[in-house]
């Protein structure tokens, strides 16, 4: 059986979706990501455990894994962490490459979370760019998982 290949009407590519997400953003650099780090901004790593284990982690991320970071982020939210109680609150969000990252952070726009942001290159480029990385830890996980996820 041939599969149809044209997309349907109104549907969009992945690469329509994430420009669009960058262009809600003020993307940051890792240098400029370690500073807003340093001047309070919460750092949150939504790799999987096996990429945080295999590459390592950025001191002081707080990890939330994709599948349930507006749950745990949302002020609305009866699973947040207890650190997410306003909607100014810096996030800086960072998978391996920086695409991912992108999506999320403009899904905590749409939760209201209109500081959070992602690095350009992702964990990648903060450890290229000679910034702080400690060893993954492959125990590490979403500090609420205790509370069950909101799937």
């Amino acid at each position: 059986m041939k599969r149809n290949i044209l997309p349907p009407a109104g549907s969009r590519g992945i690469d329509e979706i994430l420009a669009a997400a960058r262009s809600r953003l003020r993307r940051l650099s890792p240098i400029d990501a370690h500073a807003a780090q340093r001047a309070g901004a919460v750092i949150v790593d939504i790799r999987p455990a096996t990429q945080r284990s295999t590459h390592g982690e950025i001191p002081g991320a707080v990890v939330i894994e994709r599948n349930v970071l507006e749950w745990r982020l949302d002020p609305r939210s009866d699973a947040r962490l207890g650190f997410a109680d306003g909607y100014d609150l810096a996030v800086v969000v960072v998978c391996q490459e920086g695409y991912t990252s992108s999506l999320a952070a403009a899904a905590l726009h749409d939760l209201g979370l209109q500081r959070a942001t992602d690095v350009v290159g992702g964990f990648a480029a903060w450890q290229a760019g000679g910034l702080p990385v400690e060893a993954g830890s492959p125990g590490r996980s979403d500090p609420a998982a205790a509370h069950g996820t909101a799937e």
